[in-house]
C-alpha cells in the first residue's frame, strides 16, 4: 500500500500523508452485508457522555464480518478487497461455492481470485482458517479466538500479527503484538498471515477536520481549565499541576495506574503482561 505525500500548498496539506487504497478493487459494499448504525455520540440511553471527544463525523454504513470462520470444508475465493470506514483494515468479499457470501479481514498478500477455506485439515496458507492444535509452531496468526465458537477477539487491526510460540496439553501459547505472552485453548480458531494495510501508521491526517470527519472532537488539557472542571486547573499563568501525580477529570491516578482487575478470570492464562498492565 502506497502513501501519498502532499506539498504545502495550503496549511491543510502540509505533513499530511494519506492512502492511496491501491489495493483495493471495490467501492461499494455487497447490500445484504451491511446495515446502518445511529452514531450516539459517545452517549448512552440516558443521554449522558460517557465517553469523550466523540460526535459528528461521516455517516458510517457497517458491514458485517464473519470473525467465527465455521463455515467449514467449504471453498470460497476472494471477489473483492473494499474499504471499511469502522476499521482501519481492509476487507474481503467471499463468495463461498454453497452461494453464500461473507466479510473477512483481508490478510496480507490475498489477491481477488485467491482461494480460502476454514477447515481443520486446510493447508497452513495466508487466508485460511485452522484450531490452533493443527497450526505448526513459529506460523504467524491473527483474528484469533478466545473461546472456542465465539470469533476471533485478538489480533484484528491493519498490520497486525501473533506468533504460536509453544503447545503443551490442550493449551497453546501465543505471542500478541503488545508483546503478551498468553495461553489460549487449541480447539479455538486462528486465521493464517498478517493483516493487511500496514502502512496505516505512516498516514497524516495533516488538518484538524480529518479527524473530525472520523467522529473525534477537540481535546483539551486539563491545565487549561478552571478548578472547578479539572484537578489540574486553575492557577496563574503556566503552572504546575500541584499533585503527585497526573490525574483524571474525576481524581483518579492517571499515566501508568494499573487498571486491569486483580482478579480477573483470565489471570492464570497470561504469562508475560503487556507493558503498564
Amino acid at each position: 500500500m502506497a502513501i501519498r505525500l502532499y506539498e504545502a500548498y495550503t496549511p491543510g496539506t502540509r505533513n499530511r500523508a494519506i492512502l492511496q487504497f491501491g489495493e483495493t478493487t471495490e467501492s461499494k459494499p455487497h447490500k445484504q452485508l451491511t446495515y446502518f448504525r445511529m452514531s450516539k455520540g459517545g452517549r448512552n440511553n440516558m443521554g449522558i457522555i460517557t465517553s469523550r471527544h466523540r460526535g459528528g463525523g461521516h455517516k458510517r454504513l457497517y458491514r458485517k464480518i464473519d470473525f467465527r470462520r465455521n463455515k467449514l470444508n467449504v471453498d470460497g475465493r476472494v471477489a473483492s478487497i473494499e474499504y471499511d470506514p469502522n476499521r482501519n483494515a481492509f476487507i474481503c468479499l467471499i463468495n463461498y461455492t454453497d452461494g453464500h457470501k461473507k466479510y473477512i479481514l483481508h490478510p496480507r498478500g490475498i489477491k481477488v481470485g485467491d482461494i480460502i477455506t476454514s477447515s481443520p485439515d486446510a493447508s497452513i496458507s495466508v487466508g485460511n482458517a485452522l484450531p490452533l492444535t493443527k497450526i505448526p509452531l513459529g506460523t504467524i496468526i491473527h483474528n484469533i479466538e478466545i473461546r472456542s465458537g465465539k470469533g476471533g477477539q485478538l489480533v484484528r487491526s491493519a498490520g497486525t500479527a501473533a506468533k504460536v510460540v509453544a503447545k503443551e496439553g490442550k493449551l497453546a501459547t501465543i505471542r500478541l503484538p503488545s508483546d503478551e505472552i498468553r495461553l489460549i485453548s487449541q480447539n479455538c480458531l486462528a486465521s493464517i498471515g498478517r493483516i493487511g494495510n500496514i502502512d496505516i501508521n505512516n498516514e497524516g491526517l495533516g488538518k484538524a477536520g480529518s479527524k473530525r470527519w472520523l467522529g473525534r472532537r477537540p481535546k483539551v488539557r486539563g491545565s487549561a481549565m478552571n478548578p472547578v472542571d479539572h484537578p489540574h486547573g486553575g492557577g496563574e499563568g503556566k503552572t504546575s499541576i500541584g499533585r503527585k501525580t497526573p490525574s483524571t477529570p474525576w481524581g483518579h491516578v492517571a499515566l501508568g495506574q494499573r487498571t486491569r482487575k486483580i482478579g480477573k478470570y483470565s489471570k492464570p492464562l497470561i504469562l508475560r503482561r503487556r507493558k503498564g498492565y
